[in-house]
C-alpha cells in the first residue's frame, strides 16, 4: 500500500470513528475514559494522524457497544 493510500485509509477510519462517537453523543474525553485511552489519542485517530492498532479498535468498539466490523461499513 502506498503512503497516500495509507493516509487516506487512516483519514476514512477517523471520520467513521468521529461519526459513530457523535451518534453515541460522546465527547472525545468521554469515549477515551470509557475505553482506557487518552483523549489526545482519540483526537489523533479521528484526524487520521494515528495508525490505530487492532487492539485499540476493539477497545473503542466495546466502549461504543458496536463490533469492530461496524467501523468498516
Amino acid at each position: 500500500m502506498t503512503t497516500d493510500n495509507e493516509q487516506k485509509l487512516k483519514e476514512r477510519f477517523g471520520q467513521r470513528l468521529r461519526k459513530l462517537r457523535k451518534e453515541h453523543e460522546l465527547s472525545q474525553e468521554e469515549l477515551a475514559l470509557s475505553c482506557g485511552l487518552d483523549r489526545t489519542y482519540i483526537g489523533g485517530v479521528e484526524r487520521g494522524e494515528r495508525n490505530i492498532s487492532l487492539v485499540n479498535i476493539v477497545k473503542i468498539a466495546e466502549a461504543l457497544k458496536i463490533t469492530p466490523k461496524d467501523f468498516f461499513e
